[in-house]
């Protein structure tokens, strides 16, 4: 097949997905404040919250250094993820998770983090492309008796 050799998807902030993030970790600040109450009921619950601000701020907003902020696809080698401070790591071998909403993929990270792509952050064609290849491990393309000429 002839197709598209690499693939470079800039990823855009998702308040969706910031919002989805912060309102989760507000409801589970909460039933920590209402099975606990009192002063260390209330310390978890804003650090519950805290927290999920944090998260909402480095995964959905892209806003740290260590934020994702492109995703390039190779056809025939490793694909590679950049951070906002410019440092890169392969995408990993692992298992990909992939619906219609977001694509989550495993990362070769010291962290072991997991890069979790919302369907906001990409245009739609892009997000196309990506769920494409994290199905199938490769971009699509056009079979040779197809090519004009």
């Amino acid at each position: 097949m002839s197709g598209v050799t690499s693939l470079r998807l800039h990823l855009s902030p998702s308040y969706r997905l910031a919002a989805l993030i912060v309102g989760l970790h507000v409801l589970a600040g909460g039933c920590f404040y209402a099975v606990s109450g009192g002063a260390a009921g209330t310390a978890l619950a804003v650090l519950t919250i805290a927290l999920g601000a944090a998260a909402a701020w480095d995964r959905a907003l892209l806003r740290s250094a260590r934020s994702p902020r492109t995703v390039e696809i190779q056809a025939g080698g490793p694909s590679r993820v950049e951070y906002s401070g410019g440092t890169r790591c392969t995408v990993g071998d692992g298992p990909r998770r992939v619906n219609r909403f977001w694509v989550a993929l495993p990362l070769h990270d010291p962290s072991r983090r997991a890069l979790l792509v919302a369907a906001d952050m990409l245009d739609p064609g892009e997000f196309r492309l990506l769920r494409l290849w994290a199905l199938w491990g490769r971009l699509p393309g056009v079979a040779p008796g197809q090519l004009p000429g």
